[in-house]
Protein backbone atom coordinates (compact mmCIF):
# COMPACT_ATOMS: atom_id res chain seq x y z
CA UNK A 1 0.00 0.00 0.00
CA UNK A 2 2.63 2.40 0.86
CA UNK A 3 4.22 1.52 -2.44
CA UNK A 4 0.79 2.61 -3.86
CA UNK A 5 0.97 5.78 -2.40
CA UNK A 6 4.50 6.46 -3.55
CA UNK A 7 3.62 5.64 -6.82
CA UNK A 8 0.57 7.95 -7.14
CA UNK A 9 2.84 10.88 -5.93
CA UNK A 10 5.55 10.42 -8.44
CA UNK A 11 2.61 10.48 -11.01
CA UNK A 12 0.80 13.41 -9.63
CA UNK A 13 4.10 15.28 -9.50
CA UNK A 14 4.88 14.41 -13.53
CA UNK A 15 1.49 15.10 -14.21
CA UNK A 16 2.06 18.91 -13.24
CA UNK A 17 5.60 19.16 -14.26
CA UNK A 18 4.14 18.80 -18.02
CA UNK A 19 1.48 20.70 -17.59
CA UNK A 20 0.35 21.44 -20.94
CA UNK A 21 0.81 17.88 -22.36
CA UNK A 22 -1.25 16.33 -19.59
CA UNK A 23 -4.06 19.03 -20.45
CA UNK A 24 -3.95 18.75 -23.81
CA UNK A 25 -4.10 14.46 -23.85
CA UNK A 26 -6.75 14.60 -20.99
CA UNK A 27 -8.51 17.12 -23.03
CA UNK A 28 -9.31 14.04 -25.30
CA UNK A 29 -10.60 12.05 -22.76
CA UNK A 30 -13.08 14.79 -21.67
CA UNK A 31 -14.34 15.24 -24.81
CA UNK A 32 -15.19 11.84 -25.27
CA UNK A 33 -16.31 10.77 -22.15
CA UNK A 34 -18.96 14.02 -22.54
CA UNK A 35 -20.01 13.02 -26.05
CA UNK A 36 -20.56 9.36 -24.82
CA UNK A 37 -22.30 10.17 -21.98
CA UNK A 38 -24.06 12.94 -23.85
CA UNK A 39 -25.25 11.16 -27.20
CA UNK A 40 -26.41 8.31 -25.06
CA UNK A 41 -28.79 10.11 -22.33
CA UNK A 42 -30.31 11.82 -25.37
CA UNK A 43 -30.80 8.39 -26.86
CA UNK A 44 -33.00 7.27 -23.28
CA UNK A 45 -34.84 10.73 -23.58
CA UNK A 46 -36.15 9.89 -26.87
CA UNK A 47 -37.04 6.76 -26.14
CA UNK A 48 -39.04 7.11 -22.96
CA UNK A 49 -40.79 10.25 -24.83
CA UNK A 50 -41.65 7.84 -28.14
CA UNK A 51 -43.09 5.40 -25.62
CA UNK A 52 -45.03 8.33 -23.86
CA UNK A 53 -46.29 9.91 -26.51
CA UNK A 54 -47.49 6.06 -27.88
CA UNK A 55 -48.86 4.87 -24.84
CA UNK A 56 -50.94 7.90 -23.66
CA UNK A 57 -53.62 6.00 -26.10
CA UNK A 58 -52.99 2.92 -24.10
CA UNK A 59 -50.26 0.10 -23.47
CA UNK A 60 -50.32 -3.03 -25.12
CA UNK A 61 -53.61 -2.23 -26.52
CA UNK A 62 -55.31 -3.00 -29.69
CA UNK A 63 -58.83 -1.56 -31.24
CA UNK A 64 -60.88 -3.85 -33.27
CA UNK A 65 -63.54 -2.42 -35.92
CA UNK A 66 -66.37 -4.84 -37.10
CA UNK A 67 -66.35 -4.90 -40.87
CA UNK A 68 -68.00 -7.06 -43.65
CA UNK A 69 -66.75 -9.77 -45.12
CA UNK A 70 -64.89 -10.07 -48.34
CA UNK A 71 -64.72 -13.96 -48.86
CA UNK A 72 -67.69 -16.19 -49.99
CA UNK A 73 -67.54 -19.15 -47.12
CA UNK A 74 -69.58 -22.06 -46.30
CA UNK A 75 -72.49 -21.10 -48.89
CA UNK A 76 -72.67 -17.10 -47.36
CA UNK A 77 -72.17 -14.75 -49.94
CA UNK A 78 -69.62 -12.01 -48.85
CA UNK A 79 -70.08 -8.26 -48.10
CA UNK A 80 -72.14 -9.53 -45.15
CA UNK A 81 -71.80 -7.04 -42.25
CA UNK A 82 -70.46 -8.38 -39.22
CA UNK A 83 -72.12 -6.85 -35.97
CA UNK A 84 -71.21 -7.32 -32.41
CA UNK A 85 -72.76 -7.22 -28.67
CA UNK A 86 -71.87 -6.97 -25.55
CA UNK A 87 -72.17 -10.92 -25.03
CA UNK A 88 -69.49 -11.47 -28.18
CA UNK A 89 -67.17 -9.37 -26.14
CA UNK A 90 -67.35 -12.13 -23.22
CA UNK A 91 -67.52 -14.90 -25.71
CA UNK A 92 -64.17 -13.38 -26.66
CA UNK A 93 -62.66 -13.07 -23.65
CA UNK A 94 -63.35 -16.33 -23.15
CA UNK A 95 -62.09 -18.11 -25.88
CA UNK A 96 -59.19 -16.42 -26.56
CA UNK A 97 -56.22 -16.54 -23.82
CA UNK A 98 -53.95 -14.09 -22.92
CA UNK A 99 -56.72 -11.35 -23.32
CA UNK A 100 -55.70 -9.67 -20.22
CA UNK A 101 -58.59 -6.81 -20.36
CA UNK A 102 -61.32 -6.41 -22.87
CA UNK A 103 -64.31 -3.63 -23.13
CA UNK A 104 -66.70 -3.09 -25.61
CA UNK A 105 -66.85 0.50 -26.59
CA UNK A 106 -69.96 2.50 -27.66
CA UNK A 107 -69.85 5.76 -29.39
CA UNK A 108 -72.40 8.50 -29.93
CA UNK A 109 -72.21 11.80 -32.07
CA UNK A 110 -73.84 14.58 -31.96
CA UNK A 111 -75.29 14.77 -28.54
CA UNK A 112 -75.03 18.03 -26.90
CA UNK A 113 -72.95 18.13 -23.52
CA UNK A 114 -73.87 21.43 -21.65
CA UNK A 115 -73.63 23.53 -18.77
CA UNK A 116 -75.81 26.38 -18.60
CA UNK A 117 -75.38 28.31 -22.33
CA UNK A 118 -71.77 26.38 -22.38
CA UNK A 119 -72.24 23.83 -24.84
CA UNK A 120 -70.41 21.24 -26.74
CA UNK A 121 -70.98 17.79 -28.87
CA UNK A 122 -68.47 15.67 -27.97
CA UNK A 123 -67.72 11.59 -28.38
CA UNK A 124 -70.14 10.21 -25.61
CA UNK A 125 -68.88 6.74 -25.22
CA UNK A 126 -70.39 3.75 -23.20
CA UNK A 127 -67.57 1.27 -22.07
CA UNK A 128 -67.22 -0.54 -19.24
CA UNK A 129 -64.84 -0.13 -15.78
CA UNK A 130 -61.78 -2.18 -16.92
CA UNK A 131 -61.37 -0.17 -20.30
CA UNK A 132 -59.68 3.24 -17.91
CA UNK A 133 -56.78 1.37 -16.85
CA UNK A 134 -56.19 0.21 -20.85
CA UNK A 135 -56.37 3.01 -21.98
CA UNK A 136 -54.63 5.54 -19.12
CA UNK A 137 -57.24 7.00 -18.18
CA UNK A 138 -56.80 8.00 -14.81
CA UNK A 139 -58.92 10.39 -12.80
CA UNK A 140 -57.76 13.88 -10.93
CA UNK A 141 -57.49 13.79 -7.20
CA UNK A 142 -61.04 14.16 -5.41
CA UNK A 143 -62.91 12.52 -8.56
CA UNK A 144 -63.32 8.79 -9.85
CA UNK A 145 -63.55 6.38 -12.73
CA UNK A 146 -66.60 4.69 -13.43
CA UNK A 147 -67.00 1.24 -11.19
CA UNK A 148 -69.40 -1.72 -11.17
CA UNK A 149 -72.02 -0.11 -9.38
CA UNK A 150 -72.17 2.03 -11.97
CA UNK A 151 -72.74 -0.42 -14.72
CA UNK A 152 -75.47 -2.55 -12.49
CA UNK A 153 -77.82 0.08 -12.08
CA UNK A 154 -77.63 2.22 -14.83
CA UNK A 155 -76.36 4.85 -13.30
CA UNK A 156 -76.34 8.73 -14.97
CA UNK A 157 -72.86 9.50 -14.05
CA UNK A 158 -70.15 11.07 -16.11
CA UNK A 159 -66.49 11.06 -16.52
CA UNK A 160 -65.62 13.97 -18.16
CA UNK A 161 -62.30 14.84 -20.00
CA UNK A 162 -60.24 17.63 -18.55
CA UNK A 163 -60.06 19.64 -21.80
CA UNK A 164 -64.21 18.87 -21.70
CA UNK A 165 -64.41 20.16 -17.63
CA UNK A 166 -62.37 23.25 -18.66
CA UNK A 167 -64.70 24.06 -21.23
CA UNK A 168 -67.56 23.97 -19.50
CA UNK A 169 -66.99 24.71 -15.78
CA UNK A 170 -63.70 26.86 -16.37
CA UNK A 171 -60.36 25.92 -16.36
CA UNK A 172 -58.84 23.96 -13.80
CA UNK A 173 -62.25 24.73 -11.90
CA UNK A 174 -63.78 21.94 -9.42
CA UNK A 175 -66.82 19.75 -11.20
CA UNK A 176 -66.78 16.81 -9.36
CA UNK A 177 -70.20 16.41 -7.65
CA UNK A 178 -71.74 18.80 -10.43
CA UNK A 179 -74.48 18.21 -12.58
CA UNK A 180 -74.54 18.61 -16.74
CA UNK A 181 -76.64 17.73 -19.33
CA UNK A 182 -76.26 15.14 -22.04
CA UNK A 183 -79.05 16.31 -24.62
CA UNK A 184 -82.05 16.42 -21.74
CA UNK A 185 -80.81 14.34 -19.36
CA UNK A 186 -78.78 15.20 -16.34
CA UNK A 187 -75.51 13.32 -15.19
CA UNK A 188 -73.53 13.89 -12.16
CA UNK A 189 -70.42 14.42 -12.72
CA UNK A 190 -68.10 11.68 -10.42
CA UNK A 191 -64.49 12.43 -12.57
CA UNK A 192 -62.52 14.46 -14.65
CA UNK A 193 -59.46 13.03 -16.80
CA UNK A 194 -55.85 13.62 -14.87
CA UNK A 195 -53.93 15.43 -17.59
CA UNK A 196 -52.15 13.35 -20.16
CA UNK A 197 -49.69 13.58 -23.22
CA UNK A 198 -51.80 11.85 -26.37
CA UNK A 199 -50.54 12.56 -29.72
CA UNK A 200 -52.47 10.40 -31.53
CA UNK A 201 -56.06 8.60 -31.27
CA UNK A 202 -58.95 6.62 -33.14
CA UNK A 203 -61.67 8.88 -32.77
CA UNK A 204 -60.87 12.24 -30.57
CA UNK A 205 -58.38 12.98 -27.43
CA UNK A 206 -59.47 11.66 -24.46
CA UNK A 207 -59.44 15.31 -22.74
CA UNK A 208 -62.13 15.89 -24.47
CA UNK A 209 -64.79 12.98 -24.34
CA UNK A 210 -67.41 11.85 -22.09
CA UNK A 211 -67.49 9.04 -20.76
CA UNK A 212 -70.69 7.38 -19.31
CA UNK A 213 -71.48 3.84 -17.83
CA UNK A 214 -72.27 1.03 -21.06
CA UNK A 215 -76.16 0.19 -19.59
CA UNK A 216 -76.65 3.97 -19.40
CA UNK A 217 -75.34 4.79 -23.23
CA UNK A 218 -77.98 1.49 -24.22
CA UNK A 219 -80.76 2.61 -22.65
CA UNK A 220 -80.41 6.44 -23.65
CA UNK A 221 -79.25 5.99 -27.20
CA UNK A 222 -80.50 2.72 -27.80
CA UNK A 223 -77.55 1.54 -29.46
CA UNK A 224 -77.43 -2.39 -29.50
CA UNK A 225 -74.18 -3.36 -31.12
CA UNK A 226 -70.71 -1.71 -30.33
CA UNK A 227 -69.13 0.42 -32.37
CA UNK A 228 -65.49 -1.04 -31.35
CA UNK A 229 -64.11 -3.07 -28.54
CA UNK A 230 -60.50 -2.30 -27.21
CA UNK A 231 -58.55 -5.28 -25.69
CA UNK A 232 -55.32 -5.29 -23.50
CA UNK A 233 -52.36 -7.98 -23.59
CA UNK A 234 -49.36 -8.52 -21.08
CA UNK A 235 -46.98 -9.42 -23.80
CA UNK A 236 -46.32 -7.57 -26.89
CA UNK A 237 -44.52 -10.68 -28.54
CA UNK A 238 -48.32 -12.64 -28.37
CA UNK A 239 -49.81 -10.12 -30.36
CA UNK A 240 -49.96 -11.96 -33.36
CA UNK A 241 -50.81 -15.15 -31.80
CA UNK A 242 -53.87 -13.23 -29.78
CA UNK A 243 -55.14 -11.86 -33.68
CA UNK A 244 -55.50 -15.15 -35.04
CA UNK A 245 -57.08 -16.82 -31.99
CA UNK A 246 -58.94 -13.32 -32.30
CA UNK A 247 -59.79 -13.90 -35.70
CA UNK A 248 -60.40 -17.78 -35.25
CA UNK A 249 -62.80 -17.52 -32.15
CA UNK A 250 -65.25 -14.53 -34.19
CA UNK A 251 -65.25 -16.45 -37.78
CA UNK A 252 -66.61 -19.80 -35.37
CA UNK A 253 -69.27 -17.67 -34.18
CA UNK A 254 -70.16 -16.18 -37.23
CA UNK A 255 -69.19 -18.28 -40.38
CA UNK A 256 -66.71 -16.55 -42.17
CA UNK A 257 -63.03 -17.15 -43.50
CA UNK A 258 -60.08 -17.23 -40.64
CA UNK A 259 -58.44 -15.71 -43.13
CA UNK A 260 -60.49 -12.95 -44.21
CA UNK A 261 -58.91 -9.73 -42.95
CA UNK A 262 -61.17 -7.49 -44.65
CA UNK A 263 -63.77 -8.69 -41.66
CA UNK A 264 -61.98 -6.81 -38.95
CA UNK A 265 -60.37 -3.88 -38.62
CA UNK A 266 -57.11 -4.10 -35.88
CA UNK A 267 -55.10 -1.42 -35.03
CA UNK A 268 -52.44 -3.29 -32.78
CA UNK A 269 -50.64 -0.65 -30.78
CA UNK A 270 -47.97 -3.47 -29.95
CA UNK A 271 -46.37 -2.99 -33.77
CA UNK A 272 -45.83 0.68 -32.80
CA UNK A 273 -43.69 -1.10 -29.12
CA UNK A 274 -41.86 -3.14 -31.36
CA UNK A 275 -40.85 -0.31 -34.14
CA UNK A 276 -39.55 2.26 -30.92
CA UNK A 277 -37.79 -0.83 -29.54
CA UNK A 278 -35.59 -1.11 -32.66
CA UNK A 279 -36.21 2.14 -33.57
CA UNK A 280 -34.62 3.52 -30.28
CA UNK A 281 -31.94 0.59 -30.65
CA UNK A 282 -30.52 1.52 -33.59
CA UNK A 283 -30.30 5.76 -32.51
CA UNK A 284 -28.73 4.33 -29.42
CA UNK A 285 -26.24 2.01 -31.13
CA UNK A 286 -25.49 4.69 -33.95
CA UNK A 287 -24.87 7.22 -31.22
CA UNK A 288 -22.91 4.95 -29.20
CA UNK A 289 -20.74 4.65 -32.21
CA UNK A 290 -20.27 8.39 -33.09
CA UNK A 291 -19.39 8.72 -29.05
CA UNK A 292 -16.72 5.45 -29.38
CA UNK A 293 -14.91 6.90 -32.04
CA UNK A 294 -14.38 10.12 -30.24
CA UNK A 295 -13.06 8.08 -27.09
CA UNK A 296 -10.62 6.14 -29.64
CA UNK A 297 -9.09 9.21 -30.82
CA UNK A 298 -8.71 10.23 -27.60
CA UNK A 299 -6.97 7.05 -26.40
CA UNK A 300 -4.77 7.24 -29.20
CA UNK A 301 -3.68 10.44 -28.31
CA UNK A 302 -2.65 8.99 -24.68
CA UNK A 303 -0.75 5.87 -26.16
CA UNK A 304 1.29 8.41 -27.90
CA UNK A 305 2.00 10.54 -25.38
CA UNK A 306 2.76 7.16 -22.92
CA UNK A 307 5.62 6.27 -25.74
CA UNK A 308 6.56 9.51 -25.62
CA UNK A 309 6.68 9.23 -21.54
CA UNK A 310 8.70 5.84 -21.88
CA UNK A 311 11.35 7.65 -24.69
CA UNK A 312 11.95 10.34 -22.06
CA UNK A 313 12.35 8.06 -19.00
CA UNK A 314 14.46 5.11 -20.47
CA UNK A 315 17.29 5.91 -18.48
CA UNK A 316 15.01 6.39 -15.34
CA UNK A 317 13.74 2.61 -15.74
CA UNK A 318 17.19 1.07 -16.39
CA UNK A 319 18.64 2.91 -13.04
CA UNK A 320 15.38 1.37 -11.03
CA UNK A 321 16.00 -2.63 -12.92
CA UNK A 322 19.24 -1.86 -11.97
CA UNK A 323 18.30 -1.68 -8.25
CA UNK A 324 16.06 -4.36 -8.21
CA UNK A 325 12.84 -3.56 -9.53
CA UNK A 326 11.24 -6.07 -11.61
CA UNK A 327 9.29 -5.76 -15.40
CA UNK A 328 5.85 -6.14 -13.64
CA UNK A 329 6.45 -3.18 -11.36
CA UNK A 330 7.91 -1.28 -14.25
CA UNK A 331 4.50 -2.12 -16.49
CA UNK A 332 2.21 -1.37 -13.71
CA UNK A 333 3.74 1.89 -13.07
CA UNK A 334 3.22 3.15 -16.46
CA UNK A 335 -0.20 1.49 -16.72
CA UNK A 336 -1.42 3.34 -13.27
CA UNK A 337 -0.12 6.47 -15.14
CA UNK A 338 -2.66 5.86 -18.28
CA UNK A 339 -5.38 4.97 -15.93
CA UNK A 340 -5.07 7.93 -13.74
CA UNK A 341 -4.93 10.73 -16.64
CA UNK A 342 -7.91 8.42 -18.18
CA UNK A 343 -9.71 8.30 -15.20
CA UNK A 344 -9.09 12.24 -14.35
CA UNK A 345 -10.23 12.80 -18.05
CA UNK A 346 -13.57 10.41 -17.46
CA UNK A 347 -14.89 12.04 -13.79
CA UNK A 348 -14.34 15.91 -15.68
CA UNK A 349 -16.07 14.55 -18.57
CA UNK A 350 -18.68 12.81 -16.20
CA UNK A 351 -19.50 15.95 -14.53
CA UNK A 352 -19.28 18.50 -17.49
CA UNK A 353 -21.81 16.05 -19.00
CA UNK A 354 -24.18 15.91 -15.66
CA UNK A 355 -24.24 19.36 -15.75
CA UNK A 356 -25.30 19.87 -19.51
CA UNK A 357 -28.12 17.31 -18.94
CA UNK A 358 -29.21 18.96 -15.57
CA UNK A 359 -29.31 21.98 -17.39
CA UNK A 360 -31.32 20.89 -20.58
CA UNK A 361 -33.61 19.26 -18.41
CA UNK A 362 -34.46 22.91 -16.45
CA UNK A 363 -34.47 24.63 -19.82
CA UNK A 364 -38.17 26.01 -20.26
CA UNK A 365 -38.20 24.66 -23.98
CA UNK A 366 -41.08 22.43 -23.99
CA UNK A 367 -41.72 22.13 -27.79
CA UNK A 368 -38.34 20.45 -28.02
CA UNK A 369 -39.13 18.27 -24.65
CA UNK A 370 -42.33 16.63 -26.59
CA UNK A 371 -40.44 16.41 -29.49
CA UNK A 372 -37.69 14.28 -28.07
CA UNK A 373 -37.95 13.91 -24.54
CA UNK A 374 -35.45 14.82 -22.09
CA UNK A 375 -31.77 13.76 -21.81
CA UNK A 376 -31.41 11.31 -18.74
CA UNK A 377 -28.55 9.58 -17.37
CA UNK A 378 -29.12 5.78 -16.10
CA UNK A 379 -27.30 3.25 -14.95
CA UNK A 380 -26.42 1.61 -17.99
CA UNK A 381 -25.51 4.65 -19.51
CA UNK A 382 -22.84 5.08 -16.80
CA UNK A 383 -22.14 1.19 -17.05
CA UNK A 384 -21.48 1.41 -20.73
CA UNK A 385 -19.27 4.27 -20.48
CA UNK A 386 -17.20 2.68 -17.41
CA UNK A 387 -16.44 -0.31 -20.03
CA UNK A 388 -15.55 1.80 -23.01
CA UNK A 389 -13.46 4.01 -20.94
CA UNK A 390 -11.78 0.70 -18.88
CA UNK A 391 -11.00 -0.85 -22.64
CA UNK A 392 -9.53 2.14 -23.86
CA UNK A 393 -6.83 3.02 -20.94
CA UNK A 394 -6.16 -0.67 -20.90
CA UNK A 395 -4.89 -0.51 -24.10
CA UNK A 396 -4.13 3.27 -24.26
CA UNK A 397 -1.66 2.33 -21.25
CA UNK A 398 -0.72 -1.01 -21.97
CA UNK A 399 1.30 -1.65 -25.06
CA UNK A 400 3.81 1.54 -24.03
CA UNK A 401 3.82 -0.22 -20.23
CA UNK A 402 4.40 -3.52 -21.95
CA UNK A 403 7.61 -1.53 -24.37
CA UNK A 404 9.07 0.08 -21.10
CA UNK A 405 9.30 -3.68 -19.41
CA UNK A 406 11.11 -5.03 -21.78
CA UNK A 407 14.25 -2.82 -22.18
CA UNK A 408 17.38 -4.20 -21.43
CA UNK A 409 19.10 -2.33 -18.26
CA UNK A 410 22.18 -1.91 -20.03
CA UNK A 411 20.39 -0.08 -23.03
CA UNK A 412 18.85 1.97 -20.61
CA UNK A 413 21.84 2.86 -18.36
CA UNK A 414 23.70 3.88 -21.81
CA UNK A 415 20.58 5.87 -23.18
Amino acid sequence: MHKLFDDLREIFLYLREYKARTAMTMFGIIWGTMTVILLLAFGVGVQKQMSKNMHGMGEGIAIVWPGRTSIPYEGYGRDRRIRLTEDDIEYIRSEVRNIQRISPEFMKWGSVVRLGDKINRPNVTGIIPEYGPMRNIWPEPGGRWLNDPDIEQRRRVVFLGNRLRDLLFGENADAIGKYVYIDETPFLVVGVLKEKTQPSSYSQRDRDRAFIPMTTHKSIFGHRYVSNFVYQISDPRLSESVNDQLYAALAKKFKFDPKDTETLGIWDTTEMDKFIFYFTLGFNIFMGIIGVITLIVGGIGLANIMYVVVQERIREIGIRRSVGAKRRHILGQFLLEAFMVIGLGALIGFFLAVGLIQLVAALPIEGFKEAVGTPELNLMVALVTVIILGTIGFLAGFFPARRASRLEVVDCLRY
